[in-house]
């Protein structure tokens, strides 16, 4: 039997193919569309949802239920002795707390191990790829899940926003200011830190937008980020929810402002998006662990 194995649910942006690869599981998030269940990456491309999205389709976005989840695990303890298991972020969601709670039961006890540390998306693509990292490096589960957590708060992502439509249907903002800011053409920047997503700037057009995003970056890599900027443990990220020109073209700016720098680009998961909408663009800093 193998000692650790990862699962994780789609809000990691990791497709099925992606898990198949890196070896391990990923559990696909119920999406609600005009009443219908749909399972990302499953029944339910990207094409697909930013059909019914753009359509004015309901969207509700849900969680694997528990027993979907303890299914997905007992799949895996037949396999492994361990399990790491990465749910989405307690501040977006409470599977993260019914998770942790179904970990303390029989046959989980000590078997699985539940990482919270803050991340949805792009960010916690990036955590399990740690937890990789640090498995071939012969740590226990139990020593990954602590090591990852510690590092909770060395994480942040800018998030440009093309239209205000969503987050108008989302509650983020009120009519009135969705119908101004639209007449004025602003274009919000959301940041994500430690799994809330909050407001951060408006912006007018999409290119101050972008500027925006790089110049805060910049300054976080000059104060909050500074040591692990100088201990080479920074990770460069890109997210998109737009198309492959521009991403391609969004990336090439990055470049350009972070030369020094390679870029880990990853498509936002269905659940930022609903959110976000189509066209969004993204750029972000997560700090590798340290033991």
């Amino acid at each position: 039997m193998k000692s650790i194995g990862i699962i994780a649910d789609s809000h990691s942006s990791i497709s099925q193919s992606t898990a198949k690869t890196l070896g391990i599981t990923v559990l696909p998030a119920p999406f609600y569309i005009d009443g219908n269940c749909y399972y990302e990456d499953v029944t339910l491309t990207r094409e697909q949802f930013f059909e019914k999205l753009e359509s004015g389709a309901q969207i509700t976005t849900s969680q694997p239920s528990p027993a979907e989840v303890m299914a997905a695990w007992d799949k895996g303890l037949a396999e492994y002795e361990t399990i790491l298991y990465f749910p989405i972020s307690s501040g977006l969601s409470g599977s993260c707390a019914t998770a942790a709670a179904l970990a303390q039961d029989e046959p989980y006890e000590n078997r699985v191990f539940v990482v919270d540390n803050g991340r949805v998306s792009t960010p916690m693509h990036r955590s399990i790829l740690d937890a990789l990292e640090f498995i071939r490096a012969g740590y226990s589960a139990r020593e990954i899940k602590e090591i990852i957590e510690r590092s909770r708060d060395e994480m942040v992502i800018y998030i440009g926003v093309e239209t205000l439509k969503y987050l108008k249907k989302g509650g983020r903002i009120t009519p009135a200011a969705a119908a101004l800011g639209t007449f004025l053409n602003i274009k919000p920047v959301l940041k994500l830190d430690v799994g809330k997503l909050d407001a951060y700037k408006k912006c007018r057009g999409f290119a101050k937008a972008k500027h925006a995003m790089i110049d805060a970056i910049r300054h976080d890599l000059e104060t909050r980020f500074q040591k692990p900027y100088q201990e080479g443990r920074i990770t460069l990220m890109a997210a998109t929810s737009a198309s492959k020109k521009e991403t391609v073209q969004w990336m090439m700016e990055i470049q350009e402002a972070f030369t020094d720098m390679k870029v880990f680009c990853d498509y936002l998961s269905l659940g930022v998006s609903c959110h976000t909408g189509q066209g969004a663009l993204g750029i972000g800093i997560a700090c590798r662990p340290v033991p």
